[in-house]
């Protein structure tokens, strides 16, 4: 009888108490341990056993679990003596900060304390140890005082420090701390706008706990992406970074390509073909074909594929960047959604404050997030600098960026963007020009981070209306495009998968009152492109007949749109 699988446990003991679906990943337990690494920094996409993975170590190494050899008989940690004797022998600090979303920074602070509060109370036998100087405990009701109050104090920032020398007092050892998802509230800090604010207190605190913190054995914090050194790190020279291009944990998160096929021949599944297409495609170091753990185990559950992991966040960060980013982005964007491949330099240090800046950030971004996957790696020696070849993960990435985009429309104006590809199709000129003009009214600003109409860049739009066409129209056309952008032509072929159906070209032009006096004028520049540029031509070596193709020249002049 097939083991039940438990969705959205996170509890370690949990899980081995029920007997549910587990894959054995405590071979993760001994590789860190011998690595010896004074203070380790894991990153990972969501969703892929990171909290697990903690609690697994927090259980295996804590002296509150000192009597529960029983959650690792069997598995691969326990065949050795010396990991058997080494079980629940340290006092582990284990925090998270994955509830840590608000969207401004007293709540975040305050989030913070309650957090540490909370640890405080759960130590709060620390004051009748007979190994705690009285000098201490005061320290230790100030701090919980503190804490309890939310003060606005610097004094904060010790609070891990502090109960670690009292925890080693207690047990006369030093301690093992686990944080994790250490960068969700940075991701909303960056989102939001306090930043700075949230910078300056992350970075005491890690100084205080991490570096200058004598009672301290090791550490792991876990999250989506490094912060680059600069911002929060810059104190720590002794912190091991581990990303989703280095070598070491490669199968410790995340499930191996055999792990999903025997799981699959354990609940009776045999559409294995179906299940890698969808869920494949992560690559941690050299390790290809990881599959994600969150889209497995729902596989394994429903016995259906669907878009599990890509619907587990609102990807608000992620969204914000290609709705508001240059009109390079929103066409790399078409081309990955078309299959095609990204070449670009990965920076793995993740500056949030020059995200919307810096050339290349966000394919960074995605790549840590899981959306993006390697494809290849070209080193050069010499310069110690690479070139990555990236393409989306899979099919359940490339649809949530289709719902996405869809979103982004539905969220401002869904009817006369629905009402415009209606018209479009039918062939309603006035229409279309009317629910267009509507549209580009409603979204403009939603495409565009320009605060003044001087600042507006139509493109932003047009290039974001194009993603929608290429979202919205997918079932019936394939959208093809062939720009040369910077306010130049910019034309978009539908091919129609059924024969019946009529094919278009799309020219967007922006009105340059050097060269047209009107929109109009602009529009028949736009035509005569068409004819001139011949774009019919592919269309027509595909047996398309030229009565069954209707052309359209849009001229954009701020928000104003004429399509003749």
């Amino acid at each position: 009888m097939a083991r039940t699988v438990g969705i959205g446990i996170q509890e370690y003991a949990q899980i081995r108490e029920n007997n549910y679906f587990y894959i054995d990943k405590t071979g993760f337990i001994k590789e860190w341990w011998e690595n010896g690494d004074s203070v380790t920094l894991i990153t990972r996409p969501r969703r892929f056993g990171k909290t697990l993975t903690m609690s697994m170590l927090e259980q295996f190494f804590s002296v509150n679990y000192g009597n529960r050899g029983d959650l690792f008989e069997g598995l691969s940690i326990w065949q050795e003596e010396k990991y058997r004797a080494l079980q629940g022998t340290y006092p582990v600090i284990s925090i998270s900060f994955a509830n840590i979303k608000e969207d401004n920074y007293p709540f975040v602070y305050s989030k913070i304390c309650q957090i540490l509060y909370r640890l405080y109370l759960r130590n709060v036998f620390l004051l009748d140890g007979e190994r705690i100087s009285e000098e201490k405990k005061a320290a230790f009701r100030d701090m919980m005082s503190t804490l309890k109050e939310e003060e606005q104090s610097s004094r904060v920032s010790m609070a891990l420090n502090l109960l670690s020398e009292l925890l080693h007092d207690y047990y006369g050892q030093k301690v093992l701390i686990l944080l994790d998802e250490y960068d969700t509230p940075m991701q909303e800090a960056y989102v939001n706008g306090f930043w700075d604010e949230l910078v300056s207190l992350t970075r005491s605190l890690f100084n205080a706990t991490f570096k200058t913190n004598p009672w301290l054995e090791r550490a792991i914090m876990t999250g989506i992406t490094r912060v680059s050194k600069e911002s929060i790190f810059s104190d720590l020279n002794n912190l091991e970074v581990v990303t989703t291009t280095s070598n070491k944990y490669t199968d410790s998160f995340g499930f191996t390509e055999e792990e999903v096929f025997d799981a699959m021949d354990e609940y009776g599944f045999t559409d294995k073909q179906a299940v890698k297409q969808w869920y494949d495609g992560f690559t941690f170091g050299k390790q290809r074909d990881i599959y994600n753990p969150w889209s497995i185990l729902n596989y394994l559950d429903k016995g259906t594929v669907g878009t599990y992991w890509a619907n587990t966040s609102s990807n608000s960060l992620v969204g914000k960047l290609i709705r508001e980013g240059t009109p390079e982005i929103k066409i790399t964007m078409e081309d990955l959604l078309n299959g095609k491949v990204l070449r670009t330099q990965i920076d793995e240090q993740i500056v949030f404050s020059q995200l919307g800046k810096r050339r290349g950030a966000i394919w960074s971004l995605l790549l840590a997030s899981g959306y993006l996957k390697v494809e290849q790696h070209e080193f050069e020696a010499d310069t110690g600098r690479g070139d990555y070849v990236l393409s989306l993960t899979n099919m359940e990435v490339r649809f949530m960026f289709e719902q996405m985009i869809e979103d982004w429309f539905a969220e401002y104006d869904e009817p006369a963007y629905n009402n415009f590809i209606k018209a479009l199709l039918l062939g309603d000129v006035k229409a279309m020009n009317a629910y267009m003009n509507r549209v580009a009214l409603s979204t403009f600003s939603f495409f565009d981070t320009g605060k003044k109409p001087s600042e507006a860049d139509p493109e932003r739009f047009y290039h974001g209306f194009v993603l929608g066409l290429l979202v919205d129209l997918r079932e019936r056309y394939t959208v093809t495009t062939n720009r040369e952008s910077g306010f130049g032509r910019y034309d978009v072929l539908l091919e129609p998968k059924n024969a019946d159906d009529y094919a278009y070209i799309l020219e967007f032009k922006v009105h340059d009152p050097d060269e047209e006096e009107t929109l109009k004028d602009t529009v028949k520049a736009a035509l005569a492109q068409i004819e001139e540029k011949q774009y019919a031509a592919e269309l027509l070596t595909k047996g398309i007949k030229e009565t069954h193709i209707r052309k359209y020249g849009f001229a954009f002049e701020g928000k104003k749109v004429l399509i003749g």
